[in-house]
């Protein structure tokens, strides 16, 4: 019998291991999936890779699984953040999805002067990466973490970490990404823009790299995927 559901669950994985179901994924896999028990799935938890497992028991309210057998190993993302600045809720909701879809190790939200977005809800966004990773077959989840003033994330950055700056400004121009290997991040400015301190600031920092996204000003979502695109393909995983 295929396994066609996969769940994130924050529980070891092994041979024989019982999982139990909290409240929401026994609602989801018995309510909303009509699963029952015999029924199979595919289970991961960040940690442990992929595994096929097995209900045993199915309730309203709760349920357990059993590990059979691991599917496939743990496969890391490469060491690349995507640091944005938050925007309408239903576009931060899509910039979280498609970050941890296309390899993000960890998401930051960076609040600029210009960023016209208001509380950030981490754990709104952490479950946004959790099913992106369940629907686009990883078996990591990379974290959300919370959100951090733009000055302050810049003057305590580890500079370890080169820092890929989608700068606006530079549409048009010909700006490519260095082949600098080694942990980096991508960062994406708000909708307004980076104010022209922020800009200066980032232009004089030294582990700093400003690339352009094309001939035209892209939405910020948009760059989102289209800065990780360009990072994947030159020095990540899609190279």
């Amino acid at each position: 019998m295929s396994a066609k559901i996969r769940l994130y669950v924050e529980h070891p994985l092994g041979v024989g291991q019982s999982v139990p179901l909290d409240k929401g994924q026994a609602h989801y896999l018995f309510g909303v999936m009509r699963q029952s028990v015999g029924g199979q799935l595919l289970l991961f938890n960040g940690v442990d890779g992929e595994w096929r497992a097995e209900i045993v028991q199915a309730g309203k309210r709760a349920g357990t699984l059993l590990c059979v057998e691991q599917t496939r190993p743990l496969r890391m993302p490469p060491d690349v953040w995507l640091l944005f600045a938050p925007i309408k809720k239903a576009r931060t909701d899509f910039i979280v999805e498609k970050a941890a879809e296309m390899g993000a190790a960890r998401i930051v939200p960076v609040m600029t002067e210009f960023t016209n977005s208001g509380r950030v809800q981490g754990d709104r966004l952490q479950a946004h990466a959790v099913e992106a990773a369940e629907q686009c077959g990883g078996t990591y989840v990379p974290e959300v973490a919370e959100a951090v003033k733009f000055d302050r994330m810049l003057d305590s950055w580890d500079t370890s970490r080169r820092i890929m700056f989608c700068d606006e400004a530079l549409a048009g121009a010909q700006s490519g990404l260095p082949v600098v290997p080694g942990p980096w991040a991508i960062l994406i400015g708000p909708e307004g823009g980076f104010s022209d301190r922020e800009r200066a600031k980032l232009h004089k920092a030294d582990f700093t790299d400003a690339v352009t996204l094309g001939p035209r000003i892209l939405r910020a979502d948009t760059a989102a995927v289209a800065a990780m695109t360009i990072w994947q393909q030159t020095l990540g995983d899609w190279a």
